[in-house]
């Protein structure tokens, strides 16, 4: 049996070539040299599936089946997926919490959400990816959240592609957010409110009192004077 693994998309598209029992490893492509193979004892049964190992990004793509004894072919796409869990941070900032969520090692580029206690999507600003020199995508995002209830949070990332999803979840404590100054001042006003109401009743009673000491005065020295007439 002669079966030839190749891919279109290479100058030198021979992967691999099975020849009667060997494997022929000086006629295949030198990035594939050591990783491919066939099972021998699946080709008992017919079946000729490619055995990549030490699997590269740049493997994605196109792969061609050839067996030369039934003149037959079949195409077959290989998809190179890679996915991390996030790392999330926590700090604190004048207007709330700030949370960091970063994940490296991912392809294809991710997707990265921000979702509340009830898995509810947050607002945040779009983050940011990085690729680096291996092909591989870092994201990142940050966030700052308000006091809400359950104060749990949950940076997910995913990928569609490769049906991936990491996600890392973290609850916030009460002690963490920063004092609400919108009560603050609420109260604040408020006693100043009720100082002042004090205050003018104080002076209202005061005056109130004051007439009244003033007009038993003068009833008190109307009635001497009529009495120094009678005599």
């Amino acid at each position: 049996m002669i079966v030839e693994w190749t891919r279109p998309n290479l100058d030198h598209r021979l992967v691999l070539q099975w020849r009667h029992g060997w494997e022929l490893e000086h006629k295949k492509h030198p990035s594939y040299e050591g990783r491919t193979s066939l099972s021998l004892g699946k080709l008992t049964n017919g079946d000729v599936s490619l055995k990549l190992s030490e699997v590269k990004l740049s493997d994605e793509g196109k792969y061609r089946c050839y067996i030369l004894s039934l003149e037959r072919e079949s195409i077959v796409e290989l998809v190179v997926g890679a996915a991390s869990s996030p790392v999330l941070n926590v700090s604190k900032s004048s207007s709330g919490v700030v949370l960091e969520c970063e994940s490296k090692g991912w392809y294809p580029e991710p997707e990265l959400f921000w979702l509340d206690a009830e898995g509810k999507l947050l607002s945040a600003g779009a983050p940011e990816t990085v690729r680096g020199p291996d092909g591989l995508y870092t994201v990142s995002s940050r966030v700052t959240v308000e006091k809400r209830h359950g104060n749990s949070f949950t940076c997910r990332v995913q990928q569609s592609k490769i049906q991936q999803i990491r996600q890392k979840q973290i609850h916030v404590p009460d002690d963490l957010f920063p004092a609400n100054h919108a009560v603050a001042i609420v109260g604040y006003v408020g006693f100043v409110i009720l100082c002042i109401i004090a205050v003018v009743f104080i002076l209202a009673v005061i005056r109130i009192e004051i007439q009244r000491k003033g007009k038993s005065m003068t009833r008190k020295g109307k009635e001497r004077k009529e009495d120094m007439t009678e005599k």
